[in-house]
């Protein structure tokens, strides 16, 4: 997630400066055409380029409200799951008792159900974090060379100093961690230990029935929270509109140069080579446009957009060790040049 209020030029170069090449490649060499060819019927009237952009730029209007729907989506998944967290911590603490125990004992059973439901959280990342066919880390040759590239570089891969490589270990039991059977889903089988241990403990007498019934529903927050993420990530934004976007996009910036030549070259000679910047100046908006929409349509990838799930779990981590006395507490995720993740 950018968390700068303004964008720099050095961000914008890095998302899109490339494109710049060439689009200016392709609007000298249609310009250098025109000029010492003498082919002067490739121009084409303005009326029909620029009725073609201004339907490109309502379709690509369309698909941006569509991605920006799916990102804040996201965003608002991971919101409910710091509330339901702190909600869960807070009845861990308050429900469960016991005559009979000792309060060191008593304090390693809160404590294993808030460890097991931070090892939830990053569970949860990590697989929301698995590229699917559809996303940029998972193009072929070049575009997927580079959206690897920035995915290390700029998202997710930069921030890896900052997750501590053993939080398995530290907040999974092994059983739950390498069961005889390895699990497909990891982050369900660990809701339904949560829910197992729940109801152990209201057998055992440590929680009321009530009680274990109200800490369950917030376990079934937490199974459609899951539920409304993984929907989020396995189903794409329909590819119709994905596609075809792009094409469109690319049809009108093929036709940019032969309109805009001849509408400079009525200016004069001279003028004429002003198609070339105004062209790529065009070409470049609509550009950013497709490419805005084309980021924002996956928001849990793990690049400079998205949701900044890394952040999220590190504030449920610090919140819900903190309220169980924890000394030991990790520090929040910093942004690096303008990126939170």
């Amino acid at each position: 997630m950018l968390i700068r209020k303004s964008i720099t030029l050095r961000t914008i170069y890095h998302f899109t400066g490339h494109h710049l090449l060439w689009l200016a490649s392709w609007m000298f060499l249609v310009t250098i055409v025109y000029n010492y060819t003498g082919w002067k019927w490739i121009a084409l009237p303005w009326l029909p380029v620029s009725v073609v952009g201004t339907a490109v730029a309502f379709y690509v209007g369309f698909k941006n409200n569509q991605s920006y729907e799916r990102l804040w989506e996201g965003r608002r998944i991971w919101g409910a799951v710091v509330n339901s967290s702190r909600m869960w911590a807070a009845m861990v603490k308050s429900y469960i008792v016991s005559n009979t125990m000792d309060e060191e004992e008593l304090k390693n059973i809160k404590r294993k159900l808030i460890f097991r439901h931070i090892g939830w959280v990053y569970t949860l990342r990590s697989q929301l974090l698995v590229p699917t066919p559809w996303e940029h880390v998972s193009l072929k040759w070049i575009w997927g060379s580079f959206s690897r590239g920035r995915r290390d570089r700029f998202g997710a891969g930069a921030f890896v100093d900052q997750v501590d490589p053993d939080w398995p270990k530290k907040y999974l039991p092994d059983a739950d961690l390498y069961p005889a059977k390895p699990f497909v889903n990891l982050a369900t089988q660990i809701i339904d230990k949560q829910s197992q241990q729940l109801a152990f403990h209201c057998k055992e007498g440590q929680l009321e029935l009530l009680r274990q019934l109200e800490m369950q529903k917030v376990l079934n927050d937490f199974y459609e929270q899951q539920g409304m993420a993984e929907r989020l990530k396995r189903f794409p934004l329909p590819r119709q509109y994905g596609g075809f976007s792009f094409i469109f996009v690319s049809i009108f910036i093929f036709l940019l140069p032969f309109g805009l030549v001849g509408e400079f070259h009525k200016l004069g000679p001279i003028a004429m080579w002003l198609a070339i910047p105004f062209g790529m100046l065009i070409g470049w908006v609509y550009l950013v446009m497709e490419l805005i929409g084309d980021y924002s349509e996956n928001p849990f990838e793990g690049l400079v957009n998205d949701v900044p799930m890394l952040s999220i779990c590190r504030t449920i981590e610090v919140d819900l060790l903190q309220m169980i006395g924890e000394t030991d507490v990790p520090p929040a995720i910093q942004p690096k040049n303008g990126v939170l993740m």
